[in-house]
Protein backbone atom coordinates (compact mmCIF):
# COMPACT_ATOMS: atom_id res chain seq x y z
CA UNK A 1 0.00 0.00 0.00
CA UNK A 2 1.46 3.71 -0.92
CA UNK A 3 1.86 5.99 2.00
CA UNK A 4 0.47 9.37 1.73
CA UNK A 5 1.74 12.29 2.98
CA UNK A 6 -0.55 14.62 5.26
CA UNK A 7 -1.54 17.38 3.63
CA UNK A 8 -0.32 20.39 5.72
CA UNK A 9 -1.78 23.47 4.99
CA UNK A 10 0.56 26.50 4.05
CA UNK A 11 0.31 29.66 5.27
CA UNK A 12 -1.16 31.77 2.11
CA UNK A 13 0.99 34.74 3.11
CA UNK A 14 4.51 33.95 3.01
CA UNK A 15 3.71 30.26 1.15
CA UNK A 16 5.68 28.57 3.96
CA UNK A 17 9.14 30.73 3.49
CA UNK A 18 7.94 32.19 7.12
CA UNK A 19 11.53 34.08 7.93
CA UNK A 20 13.58 35.84 5.39
CA UNK A 21 17.13 37.30 6.11
CA UNK A 22 17.10 41.18 4.49
CA UNK A 23 20.27 42.93 4.13
CA UNK A 24 20.36 46.63 5.83
CA UNK A 25 23.67 47.27 3.48
CA UNK A 26 25.87 48.38 6.18
CA UNK A 27 28.63 45.46 7.41
CA UNK A 28 30.19 44.35 10.64
CA UNK A 29 34.09 45.38 11.78
CA UNK A 30 34.75 41.70 10.43
CA UNK A 31 33.48 42.61 6.92
CA UNK A 32 30.72 40.49 7.21
CA UNK A 33 26.56 42.09 6.36
CA UNK A 34 24.29 43.38 8.69
CA UNK A 35 21.23 41.28 8.30
CA UNK A 36 17.51 41.84 9.63
CA UNK A 37 15.56 38.19 10.46
CA UNK A 38 12.10 39.28 9.75
CA UNK A 39 9.16 37.08 10.56
CA UNK A 40 5.71 36.49 8.54
CA UNK A 41 2.87 37.77 10.94
CA UNK A 42 0.16 35.81 9.98
CA UNK A 43 1.35 32.47 10.71
CA UNK A 44 4.30 33.85 13.58
CA UNK A 45 7.12 32.29 11.56
CA UNK A 46 6.01 28.66 11.26
CA UNK A 47 5.02 28.65 7.62
CA UNK A 48 1.51 26.64 8.43
CA UNK A 49 -1.82 28.00 9.15
CA UNK A 50 -3.66 26.21 11.34
CA UNK A 51 -6.85 24.42 10.58
CA UNK A 52 -9.26 26.75 13.13
CA UNK A 53 -7.55 30.07 10.98
CA UNK A 54 -8.88 28.67 8.20
CA UNK A 55 -11.83 30.51 6.63
CA UNK A 56 -14.57 28.46 4.93
CA UNK A 57 -16.11 30.18 1.74
CA UNK A 58 -19.74 29.22 0.14
CA UNK A 59 -22.82 27.96 1.52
Amino acid sequence: MPQHAQNTPVCRDCDGFATAAITTGTRHADGTRATLRVTCPACKGTGRTSAAGLAHAGR
